[in-house]
């Protein structure tokens, strides 16, 4: 007999981790997520886990078929360049191409089973990669005139206003116009992917989120850490909110 649904059971989403530089000290690699994303999805009503860095599609499919939402995370390092058509230009910064391999494949076994896709800072950007679009691969060089986007101070606080454009996805998440972001980033978007919509902007025009322009389609990024401003600054925790929400529904 089968059996009741449970309407009230956690969705599962998929964490992708980052991976450790091994030294001679610590040759065995790790992989390694920031609790604040966990905390953030179980905050938000879904049960996050933590899927394994690997190269094998069929283990990244077994993956797939068991989550109702993905979250690909940010990290310290940069997007190869020959992943959107370009050489590395000076202020690139390291690269972690097994990471970004498996993330790629994720997004695209994502896509295909139409789940739910949020992407935070690097992940965002790698979404815009994934539909066919570039990047800036610094902002201080090619961007001289833009304002800092890497803040020093505490990341549980905000460094500069986005503009959050109404008609969006994200607008029906945290409201329409200025949104106080926190900011770690020196790369950003440049030609936007196909079918995709800018959502967000910064003053010095630097793209702050992006997202699909298909019709009940939640694939959402954006550039700033909404995770660790949860608690100073609660509406961003809305952002989690919205893709749990289409995951438990995708689920149902």
């Amino acid at each position: 007999m089968k059996p009741p649904h449970n309407s009230n059971r956690r969705p599962s989403i998929a964490l992708t981790p980052d991976l450790s530089i091994t030294t001679a000290e610590n040759p065995h690699q790790k992989a390694e997520l920031k609790s604040a994303y966990a905390d953030a999805v179980f905050r938000a009503g879904g049960l996050p886990l933590i899927i394994p860095v690997t190269a094998d599609k069929s283990h990244i499919d077994s993956y797939l078929e068991r989550m109702a939402g993905v979250i690909v995370t940010g990290g310290a390092f940069d997007i190869p360049p020959e992943m959107y058509g370009e050489v590395m230009k000076p202020g690139t910064g390291p690269l972690k191409l097994e990471r970004s391999q498996f993330e790629l494949a994720v997004i695209r076994g994502a896509l295909q089973r139409k789940l739910p896709i949020l992407g935070i800072c690097g992940g965002m950007q790698l979404l815009n990669v994934a539909y066919g679009g570039t990047l800036i691969q610094d902002i201080a060089t090619e961007l001289p005139n833009a304002r800092s986007h890497q803040q020093t101070h505490d990341r549980a606080q905000p460094q500069h206003p986005v503009d959050v454009r109404e008609s969006t996805m994200l607008a029906d998440a945290v409201g329409r116009g200025q949104l106080m972001v926190n900011s770690t980033h020196h790369q950003a978007v440049a030609k936007i992917g196909a079918n995709m919509t800018v959502s967000a902007v910064a003053s010095d025009g630097v793209v702050e989120a992006i997202e699909s322009k298909a019709d009940g389609q939640f694939v959402m990024g954006v550039q700033w850490h909404p995770e660790m401003m949860i608690d100073s600054l609660p509406v961003h925790l809305s952002i989690y909110k919205m893709l749990v929400t289409r995951a438990r529904d995708r689920r149902h």
